[in-house]
């Protein structure tokens, strides 16, 4: 699979993504590399122990289960995560943080996962996303809960494209679109962990009726093994006991860049369209100071 600007082997990533598989005494070793990786790789393995309040066997097992030989071994790979790739992998907010530490802890974690994204976003299935849309006779856009103000943006930029768009996140409405879609009709369904049992049963009812069904959802989800195309999202955040914030914003960008395939594949005839409609919004807005308007 060809992808953009992937990394291999990123150390921090891993330990992020397993942390919750993790014992306690694991978790607190993975914590406290999580809140200063740089300041861990500087670390004695004695240190590293009392940082995280466990036994020094303890973070040798910890090294070995992320497939290190050693603790000296943990460290140099540590190093060249860090030296890859974004050194901020994500911090839970903490109840006694400080409005500068939470602050700080989402925009980095959303900083660090669209980062990610960008890393892990495939061409091929990009490309094969705006080949549909392009042929598309009419699009929606499905999104429930968090994803469902994903869906009304992908309307607000969709519809300048000269094709009917909607977006819905009553999952009744998207039943019922589902089962009227046709061949020629493209359903684009926006899911973070791709296992709601709704989202499943309607992407089926749509390819059932000839649709197009395009995901952009987490690649190992029961929905995108029901989808036509997959625009893969790997999910960064436990939006069970957290609501969602990076995954949301990751999410739109993918949008961006949907819209934007779009957009270029239609060819520089279509930007008079679009400047149209830009010009269209002139009237409704004062002049910025200076100007002669």
């Amino acid at each position: 699979m060809t992808t953009i600007a992937r990394r291999n082997d990123n150390l921090l990533e891993d330990i992020q993504t397993r942390l919750p598989d993790l014992n306690k005494s694991e978790r607190k070793v993975a914590e406290a590399i999580l809140r200063d990786p740089t300041a861990a790789t500087r670390y004695s393995i004695a240190s590293l122990a009392r940082e995280a309040s466990v036994s020094e066997p303890t973070v040798n097992r910890f090294c070995r289960a992320f497939s290190a030989t050693g603790f000296p071994d943990f460290k140099i790979r540590l190093a060249q995560s860090i030296a890859t790739g974004t050194p901020y992998v994500g911090q839970h907010v903490q109840p006694d943080d400080t409005v500068a530490q939470f602050a700080d802890k989402i925009m980095l974690s959303t900083m660090a996962n669209l980062d990610r994204a960008r890393q892990t976003l495939s061409e091929r299935e990009l490309t094969r996303a705006i080949d549909y849309l392009i042929q598309a006779r009419q699009i929606h856009f499905f999104g429930m809960g968090g994803s469902a103000p994903v869906a009304l943006d992908a309307q607000y930029k969709f519809f300048r494209f000269n094709l009917p768009v909607m977006s819905y996140s009553d999952a009744l409405m998207q039943r019922m679109v589902a089962a009227g879609c046709t061949t020629g009709d493209v359903i684009v369904t926006i899911s973070y962990t791709g296992r709601t049992r709704e989202s499943i049963d309607i992407a089926r009812i749509a390819r059932d009726n000839g649709a197009i069904v395009i995901g952009i959802t987490n690649p190992g989800s029961p929905l995108a093994d029901v989808c036509t195309a997959l625009v893969s999202v790997a999910p960064t955040e436990n939006t069970e006991v957290y609501m969602p914030m990076s995954s949301r914003i990751v999410q739109l960008a993918v949008i961006d860049v949907l819209a934007t395939g779009v957009t270029l594949k239609r060819g520089k005839d279509f930007q008079h369209h679009l400047k149209n409609i830009k010009e269209s919004l002139r009237p409704t807005r004062f002049p910025e100071a200076g100007s002669e308007d």
